[in-house]
């Protein structure tokens, strides 16, 4: 039997199989409202097989999207706005999914697809961004504003009625954005982080708003909807965050309530030397799952059927998250099944097609 096409459980929730879409920002929110586009682009992939449907990095706070054009769920309009979306992928069999963000210091800049780089001046429709401290990301960023104490409280509580929110919209599953350079993220690194405080100087302080976060979360969610974070394994760099440091992460996370820890990398300088090729985050999601001794999520350039079940086969992760694959193809899960001699969830409008 294929791995790749064995059902997962988590918590109340069980995808019909551990193929994932993993979020993608498609910077096509208005005023963060998600629109026809969110609609068709999740749904094709629900269509298409996949077993999790996650929507992109949708911000929990407003100054908190990466663009100005990134998705929300701060507000009513934003949960009204996403339960068309969330009924739709449903409807084809696949569990809906939300990655909940805060861009911290790489908040208010240009759509990558606008041919810009940097920070989106007021004039333009940005906003001076919040972060760990006041360096900007890189010189053509804008200066953060270093969040106090109680900056930190509102982003937490923000996380928490985001959540709510999630699941009053009709996400039966939510993942907390700590990776990539982004808000929780800046918190972890040492690359980042210098401050004196308590979220500040040792892992522990340095782990603190993360593991606050996730907390808050799953009050939220309740007991029954599964809690994925996604983490950057390494920064790549001397001196910054490393796998050891995200083993206790996994830990701290995963007693925190989290079910599922989503391994990705870098992001949180522009001068990491990242060895990118095929798989070449698994071994970060592996060393995870074993030492931590957490369910984990691979990600990045995970393309051939075969080497998505070998992961899962080798024990290397418990779900596979496809990310620019399944835009170039949103029946990739359909297709695999079919090299792999799995069963397809193909809908009733194609079956003549197969």
């Amino acid at each position: 039997m294929s791995e790749l096409f064995s059902p997962l459980t988590l918590r109340a929730v069980t995808l019909r199989n551990r193929i994932a879409v993993s979020p993608m920002c498609q910077y096509s929110a208005m005023d963060g409202v998600p629109t026809d586009w969110h609609l068709v682009h999740l749904g094709s992939r629900a269509v298409g097989g996949a077993g999790l449907v996650i929507a992109e990095a949708s911000a929990v706070q407003a100054h908190g999207r990466i663009s100005p054009n990134d998705a929300g769920i701060w507000s009513d309009e934003h949960e009204r706005a996403w339960r068309p979306i969330t009924r739709f992928i449903e409807e084809q069999g696949a569990v809906p999914g939300i990655q909940l963000a805060h861009a911290g210091f790489k908040a208010s800049s240009h759509r990558p697809f606008d041919g810009r780089h940097g920070g989106v001046p007021d004039e333009q429709g940005g906003w001076t961004p919040v972060g760990v401290g006041d360096t900007p990301f890189t010189p053509e960023f804008r200066v953060p504003r270093a969040l106090d104490q109680e900056g930190i409280r509102e982003v937490v509580d923000a996380f928490a009625e985001a959540a709510a929110r999630a699941v009053r919209a009709g996400f039966r599953l939510v993942e907390v954005h700590a990776a990539h350079g982004y808000l929780l993220h800046e918190f972890l690194s040492p690359l980042t982080n210098h401050r004196t405080d308590e979220y500040g100087g040792s892992l522990e302080n340095r782990m603190r708003f993360a593991v606050e976060v996730t907390e808050a979360v799953r009050a939220a969610v309740g007991e029954d909807v599964p809690v994925l974070v996604r983490i950057s394994g390494t920064d790549w760099l001397d001196g910054g965050w490393t796998v050891e440091d995200s083993v206790e992460l996994a830990t701290r996370l995963s007693a925190a309530g989290a079910d599922l820890i989503d391994v990705s990398s870098g992001g949180v300088t522009a001068r990491a030397p990242i060895p990118v090729g095929p798989g070449y985050q698994v071994p970060l999601a592996d060393t995870v799952r074993r030492k931590a001794e957490v369910p984990t999520g691979a990600v990045g350039m995970i393309t051939e059927p075969e080497q998505a079940e070998q992961v899962l086969a080798s024990g290397s992760a418990d779900l596979v998250l496809l990310a620019r694959e399944l835009l170039r193809d949103p029946y990739w899960p359909l297709h695999a099944a079919g090299r792999l001699g799995a069963e397809a969830p193909v809908p009733d409008q194609y079956r003549r097609a197969y």
